[in-house]
């Protein structure tokens, strides 16, 4: 649910019938009458649409305009985060959401903050998945990342399977992201940020055995949602769908 993926082709001007999985999809993205939202038909073309009428099992829709290129980037990214204080998880969700990441995975490192802390001083994370979604209606993208649960460092890594490059930020030693991207070209990639303090010896160490990379971005030390988000952005330019 998604992704609105008409199994019909569509017209510019013209008013198109939904019901069904692209219904379920609608109602997903927050779609009501007046709203309008992309839509993918059955050819794989991006377009957007005015909801004009809402009823039990049907829906229909006018189509407005046509993307000239897709609005979903060929490359996944999975964005695994150490929870950090106030409000910089929103932010960071919002953030990489409107640059196209697939998904994003909170977790617990050995310095950061818990989520029942977190939740104590400000609850916010019941509200994650909305917010990806009020990111993805911004910046009109077609698909909305999913906001995985929280979960331990251990278990993040656990996710991290199948084929796809895997990288770490750690600020004290770690290879080239722009060679390492260059050198092998990926269509997927696993992208670990630590939290304020950084990974701890012992985490990056676990996370090596895993198959994950250390990389730098450069000599300064960004503050963790500044990295999340430059990450993101800099994987877009070089391999995705930026520039």
């Amino acid at each position: 649910m998604d992704r609105i993926t008409l199994d019909q082709g569509v017209e510019i001007g013209k008013e198109v019938v939904i019901e069904g999985p692209p219904l379920e999809a609608l109602l997903f993205q927050g779609g009501h009458v007046g709203s309008i939202v992309t839509v993918t038909d059955s050819l794989g073309k991006d377009y957007r649409g005015r909801v004009l009428s809402l009823s039990g099992e049907r829906g229909s829709m006018l189509i407005f305009e046509a993307f000239r290129s897709p609005t979903e980037s060929s490359m996944q990214i999975i964005l695994l985060q150490a929870l950090p204080e106030k409000e910089r998880m929103e932010w960071i969700i919002q953030k990489v959401t409107e640059l196209g990441a697939t998904i994003v995975i909170p977790f617990k490192s050995a310095r950061s903050i818990s989520l029942e802390e977190r939740d104590a001083k400000q609850k916010k994370s019941h509200r994650w998945q909305e917010i990806a979604l009020k990111a993805v209606r911004q910046s009109r993208r077609a698909k909305v990342p999913q906001v995985g649960a929280y979960r331990s460092f251990e278990e993040a890594l656990e996710l991290c399977t199948g084929e796809g490059l895997k990288i770490l930020l750690w600020e004290k030693e770690g290879e080239s992201l722009k060679k390492i991207l260059r050198d092998y070209l990926p269509k997927k990639m696993f992208v670990m940020v630590g939290p304020e303090g950084g990974f701890t010896q012992g985490e990056v160490s676990i996370a090596k055995e895993r198959g994950f990379i250390p990389i730098k971005l450069g000599q300064r030390i960004l503050r963790t949602e500044t990295a999340a988000v430059t990450l993101v952005g800099i994987i877009q330019y070089e391999l995705g769908d930026l520039g």
